[in-house]
């Protein structure tokens, strides 16, 4: 799979209506998980999306969730990179970016299996990290 940066925006609850629009102008093929899916069934956030990928055949991935109620939403500021994938160096690259930034999520293993984390960079642009671990 190798490595891949996408753009990864938040919404104030309005993720699956957004993604679905954008789908329509885009075409393509669009998943839906909200936080409920991922285990969090009790969770006052549970029907929020915690994570959508819109794919289309252009090659454009549109990436996006749901802030919690936990979190602090700012309009303005809702974009942000993601790096996924299943290399080695993606660790390296979340240490890196971290320098002089605030790691917002340390790297560590989710409910859903892999490694992930957020950092803010010295320039504060926000960065999401998901590690994919081997099946074994």
């Amino acid at each position: 799979m190798g490595s891949q940066l996408n753009p990864y925006i938040a919404f104030d609850g309005d993720a699956r209506q957004a993604m679905e629009f954008y789908h329509e102008v885009l075409g393509g093929k669009l998943e839906l998980g909200t936080f409920g899916d991922f285990g969090s069934s009790e969770s006052p956030d549970a029907a929020k999306i915690m994570h959508a990928t819109l794919s289309t055949a252009d090659g454009f991935t549109v990436m996006a969730w749901d802030v919690p109620e936990r979190v602090p939403f700012n309009p303005g500021t809702n974009v942000a990179l993601y790096l996924g994938g299943d290399t080695p160096d993606l660790r390296g690259y979340f240490e890196k970016l971290s320098a002089g930034g605030t790691v917002s999520m340390p790297l560590k293993k989710q409910i859903w299996g892999d490694e992930a984390g957020t950092l803010v960079d010295k320039f504060g642009i926000t960065w999401m990290f998901n590690i994919t671990q081997q099946q074994s």
